[in-house]
């Protein structure tokens, strides 16, 4: 079923933090929460599994930080896929019977953007087109999240609406 089917009949719920959760399983302080998609996936399945266990409808891929800014193209792509392989692996092993819902989850680039920083909103488009080529493969709707700069977030939906075709939340 598509989500944008479902939410017309239905409640939608999402799945909660992943930072503080990671903390609590080893991430250390400077670490990239993205890079344990590949080093430690059962933890990030275990998490998305225990919210689809508890009635989450959607989860968020770890892919918060992930953009090509922060990561080599090689990585960026690895990172994305195998953020994409856990939640669906979660869905799969979940024993909720629930309707289950995996989202691109798109965070801040973590650069100000011009004229009050030296990113330009092009850039930041582009930055985050690359993610949505990659994630919109794989998941059901792209979820644009805590951005604190409205110019930033009009890059982030441009880019998810110029490279798939998933609901935009």
């Amino acid at each position: 079923m598509k989500i944008t089917d479902y939410i017309k009949k239905n409640f939608l719920y999402l799945d909660g933090g992943m930072g503080t959760l990671l903390q609590g399983r080893g991430l250390r302080p400077g670490e990239l929460p993205e890079r344990w998609n590949i080093t430690h996936p059962e933890e990030i399945t275990a998490i998305h599994k225990a919210y689809y266990d508890s009635g989450s409808n959607v989860v968020n891929t770890n892919t918060f930080g992930a953009n090509i800014l922060k990561f080599s193209p090689e990585d960026l792509d690895k990172i994305v896929k195998a953020a994409i392989e856990n939640a669906r692996a979660a869905a799969e092993e979940s024993v909720g019977e629930q309707e289950k819902f995996v989202a691109l989850d798109i965070g801040p680039t973590g650069k100000m953007l011009a004229p009050l920083g030296d990113l330009d909103f092009e850039d930041a488009v582009e930055a985050f087109a690359k993610v949505v080529r990659i994630g919109a493969k794989g998941a059901d709707l792209v979820l644009i999240e805590t951005m604190n700069d409205a110019y930033e977030t009009k890059a982030a939906v441009l880019a998810a609406k110029e490279n798939c075709n998933l609901p935009i939340f």
